[in-house]
C-alpha cells in the first residue's frame, strides 16, 4: 500500500492534483477519461505559476515541457476563472514582449486554527501567505465559544474588504465524522463542538470545510508542493495533544468513522500521567507541549512559566532546565515516531507545531530515537513555517474539490 505500483503511474501521480472548475481534487484517485490529460496539464500550469510567479507563458512552456499553444490556452482559462492575473510586461531584444502571470492574490480563504482555550482567525491567500491574523481568547462559558468565533470571522472579513473569500477552512483538535457535521473524538476540546460547520456557515454565509489539524496539514504538504504527492507521508501535529495525518496512495487515510491516525492515544508508559481519553501515559501525555511544560516545572519547581512559547525561548537562550525539558519532550516524540515508522513505513514524517521553531534543539534528539528502530527509519523534517502550517492548511481544505 505504501509504494507506487510502477514508474509510469508514479509520473502521472506526481502531476495529478486534478484541477477542477472551482476547486482542486488530489485526495481521491480519478477514473481515467479523455479529460484527464487536460486536467493534469491545467493543474501543472497553475502550480508552476504559484511556485514561480511572476512567470511568462514562454517560461511556463519551457519548464513544463508543454507546447506554447497548450500553455496559452490553459493560461487564458485560468485568467477567465480569476485564478490568475496578467501582470507586468517584460523586455526582450526583439520579438513580442512577454506578459508575466501571477496568482490572483485577491482570492483568499478564512483560516481557523482552533485550540481548547483560544482560536486563531486568519486571512490566507492562494499562495499560502498569511495576510492578516488575530488571536481570539474563548470565553469561560462554553456555550458562547462559537458565537465568539463567528463574530471574529465577521470582523476579519470586514477588515479585508479587498479580498474575495472562497470559504472557511477549520483545523480541529479532534476527529470529525465523514460528513463533517460534528466531532466524534476531541478529548482536549472542553466546549461543545457539535455542528460547527452548520453554525458557522449559517452565521457567515461562507462555505466551511473542516478536518482534523493533522489531516489538514497533510493535505497542505501536497497542495503547497513541500511533498510531491507521490510518496506516502505522515504528518505529526504537536500542540496541546498529538495528532497524526496519514497521506498514502494519493489520498488521506481516514479509517472507520474517521478515526485513523490517533497515535497520540497509544500508551507509551502505563505509569504515566492520566490522559483526557481516560488512559495513562499516552504518547501525547509524554511528548506534547503540555508534557514539555510539565518537565520544565519538575526541573525548576520554583520558577513558573506561562506558555510553551516562553519555554522554547528559554531553551534557545540555553537555560539548563528548559533545554532539559525540550530534549526530554523530543525523546518521547521520537519514540512515538518509531511506532509510526514500524507500523506504516512512510517515505517521510513531517512535524507541525511550535516545536519546529526550536528544531535545531529537538530534531537531533528525535533523529537519534528514530535511528534506534530495527525496521523502517524514515527521514523526519519540520514543515515549512511549521508553526504557521495549520493556517496555511485552510487553503488546501477549501480548495480541495473532494473534501469528504
Amino acid at each position: 500500500m505504501f509504494k507506487a505500483q510502477c514508474s509510469r503511474c508514479s509520473s502521472l501521480l506526481r502531476l495529478l492534483y486534478a484541477f477542477g472548475v472551482k476547486r482542486f481534487a488530489f485526495t481521491r484517485k480519478q477514473i481515467a477519461s479523455n479529460k484527464t490529460p487536460r486536467q493534469i496539464n491545467r493543474n501543472l500550469i497553475f502550480n508552476l505559476i504559484r511556485m514561480r510567479q511572476p512567470i511568462s507563458r514562454a517560461d511556463l512552456a519551457r519548464v513544463s515541457g508543454l507546447q506554447r499553444s497548450t500553455v496559452s490556452l490553459i493560461a487564458e482559462e485560468l485568467i477567465q476563472g480569476k485564478w490568475v492575473l496578467e501582470g507586468q510586461t517584460g523586455k526582450l531584444p526583439r520579438g513580442r514582449r512577454p506578459t508575466f502571470l501571477q496568482l490572483n492574490d485577491q482570492r483568499a480563504v478564512i483560516a481557523l486554527d482552533i485550540h481548547p482555550s483560544q482560536t486563531t482567525v486568519a486571512v490566507v491567500d492562494l499562495g499560502g501567505r498569511v495576510v492578516a491574523q488575530s488571536l481570539v481568547v474563548l470565553p469561560d462559558d462554553p456555550g458562547k465559544a462559537l458565537k465568539t468565533i463567528t463574530s471574529a470571522i465577521k470582523n476579519m472579513i470586514a477588515a479585508n474588504k479587498d479580498k474575495s473569500f472562497d470559504g472557511i477552512g477549520i483545523s480541529l483538535p479532534g476527529r470529525a465524522d465523514p460528513g463533517h457535521e460534528k466531532l466524534v473524538f476531541a478529548p482536549n476540546l472542553r466546549w461543545p463542538a457539535l455542528s460547527i460547520k452548520t453554525q458557522i456557515e449559517r452565521g457567515t454565509g461562507l462555505r466551511v470545510e473542516m478536518d482534523n489539524v493533522a489531516n489538514a496539514c497533510a493535505l497542505s504538504e501536497v497542495w503547497f508542493g513541500d511533498s510531491d504527492g507521490l510518496h506516502d507521508l505522515v504528518v505529526v501535529n504537536v500542540a496541546e495533544g498529538i495528532g497524526t495525518g496519514i497521506f498514502a496512495n494519493g489520498q488521506l487515510l481516514r479509517g472507520d468513522g474517521g478515526m485513523a491516525g490517533e497515535f497520540g492515544h497509544v500508551q507509551l508508559d502505563p505509569a504515566g500521567p492520566e490522559c483526557a481519553c481516560g488512559q495513562r501515559g499516552c504518547w501525547e501525555m509524554m511528548a506534547s507541549n503540555r508534557a514539555g511544560l510539565r518537565y520544565y516545572r519538575e526541573g525548576a519547581p520554583n520558577r513558573g512559566i506561562p506558555t510553551f512559547d516562553a519555554l522554547l525561548r528559554l531553551a534557545q537562550a540555553s537555560d539548563p532546565a528548559a533545554l532539559k525539558a525540550v530534549r526530554k519532550m523530543a525523546m518521547f516524540l521520537g519514540r512515538g515516531m518509531r511506532m509510526i515508522a514500524s507500523a506504516l513505513a512512510p517515505a517521510e514524517i513531517v512535524v507541525v507545531g511550535d516545536i519546529t521553531t526550536a528544531w535545531h534543539l529537538a530534531g537531533p534528539v528525535v533523529e537519534e530515537e528514530i535511528q534506534r528502530s530495527a525496521l523502517a527509519r524514515p527521514p523526519v523534517r519540520p514543515a515549512y513555517e511549521g508553526n504557521a502550517a495549520r493556517l496555511r492548511s485552510a487553503v488546501a481544505l477549501v480548495m480541495n474539490e473532494n473534501s469528504e
